[in-house]
């Protein structure tokens, strides 16, 4: 790297400073925390204060089709960016640095370029995809999805969310859909910066996390239709009873984890019962069950081994069952080299670091197909997330700041002098 480059480092203040900023939007009374589910008023507020700081830095701000947001630095040479990003919009109970850390560092390599003078040989970019939660719009990372063509665009036009709202009337109702075209075109490499969301780095005292991949994600929503019947004078042998059956759902995922063994987890997220009162037989049941593996082949026993038993309780319980998927992801890689570039960061910078896989899905995923992709890791405190009081110290924001501000200087190359001339004279 270039001995330029080296002496470059990120503001941790001006990242914190950001980091609050950005979570007073939406903020949950009494925490840090924030809930700006996709494309939501909060989540145009959130949108509104990134876009100005992007703005705020002269970069050439994109929107595209689906809402996704680019900001560009030009560099000595046209091309595909260098780029970094994550998301903004939250779960209903979100904490200020899920997504937001990877957005708001990537203003912040930015700014410290800027700031000391140089040019890089390719541009830089930092950008936020919408709805990378899947908490208002399945499935989740359908921002990034729609970017790199892996879900066409009017396909994700039509979704429709959690409370009956459809996600293309949503993004004109907030004015974020833009004209750039989806898929865009890939970048030269993305680099995306992120909280563990779990428990391993706090745990070992390490402060940098070299991503190595991402394990399978499958999401599938079961629906039971039984027969409401008085609670008192039904006997149990002629129930149809909706909610004993989804109870026996996640007993048995539970249990299907358990026998599996790790990495093997599986999670029970939503539970709906209708008519939900207390002395009365449930008639209807809705079930989310979320399954995950760095293994594909066992991923797909567990769906298998889901779905046989589904139609034993069907039998069993005297109700009608049926499901539908809502996501559905394999496993993902990371390119080696640019795993070793995160390791030989944090490295020179003196920081402790270890290799793990992520156990949540993120944007980063989906660039991984079509173009060379990592991810840096940095602490959760007790490993939590999705929660208003996650919390990351913030010597642990900047540090991770500061090796995604290596990586991308690595990957982008600092220009000469009769580079930087050159780029001055055709722009």
């Amino acid at each position: 790297m270039s001995p330029v480059a080296t002496e470059i480092s990120i503001d941790g203040r001006g990242l914190s400073d950001r980091l609050a900023a950005l979570a007073s939007i939406g903020e949950i009374e009494g925490t840090d925390g924030a809930c700006r589910l996709a494309l939501t008023d909060e989540d145009r507020d959130g949108r509104d204060l990134v876009v100005a700081w992007m703005r705020d830095l002269g970069l050439e701000v994109s929107i595209d089709g689906i809402g996704n947001v680019i900001g560009a630095l030009a560099g000595a040479e046209p091309g595909p960016p260098v780029m970094c990003g994550s998301h903004i919009d939250t779960v209903r109970t979100g904490g200020r640095y899920d997504g937001n850390l990877g957005v708001l560092a990537g203003l912040q390599v930015i700014e410290a370029v800027q700031q000391a003078g140089i040019t890089t040989r390719r541009p830089l970019a930092v950008g936020f995809f919408t709805d990378e939660e899947g908490a208002r719009f399945p499935p989740d990372m359908l921002g990034s999805l729609v970017y790199t063509g892996e879900l066409p665009l009017e396909e994700a036009l039509d979704v429709v969310g959690a409370d009956g709202a459809v996600l293309g009337a949503e993004l004109d109702r907030i004015g974020y859909r833009g004209p750039a075209p989806c898929p865009s075109p890939p970048p030269h490499a993305f680099v995306e910066l992120h909280i563990e969301q779990g428990p391993i780095l706090d745990a070992e005292d390490i402060v940098i996390g070299a991503v190595t991949g991402v394990q399978g994600i499958s999401w599938t929503e079961i629906t039971v239709a039984g027969q409401s019947n008085h609670a008192g004078t039904t006997p149990m042998d002629m129930r149809h009873d909706a909610g004993w059956a989804a109870t026996r759902i996640a007993v048995f995922v539970h249990e299907l984890a358990a026998e599996f063994g790790p990495p093997q987890v599986c999670t029970v997220g939503r539970v709906e019962l209708h008519p939900n009162l207390v002395n009365v037989v449930a008639s209807d049941a809705v079930i989310t069950v979320d399954m995950r593996n760095t293994d594909d082949h066992l991923l797909t026993e567990a769906e298998e081994r889901l779905a046989a038993f589904l139609e034993e309780l069907a039998a069993e319980s005297g109700t009608g069952i049926s499901s539908r998927r809502l996501a559905r992801f394999a496993p993902v890689e990371f390119a080696p080299e640019m795993i070793d570039r995160v390791e030989r960061a944090a490295g020179a910078l003196g920081l402790s670091h270890r290799r793990l896989c992520s156990g949540a899905g993120h944007d980063a995923q989906m660039f991984a197909p079509v173009c060379p992709t990592s991810m840096i890791f940095v602490p959760s405190w007790q490993g939590i997330s999705h929660n208003p009081f996650e919390h990351t110290e913030p010597d642990h924001l900047e540090a991770g700041a500061n090796v995604l501000l290596r990586v991308m200087l690595e990957l982008a190359e600092i220009a000469e002098a009769s580079e930087v001339e050159k780029a001055g004279a055709t722009t």
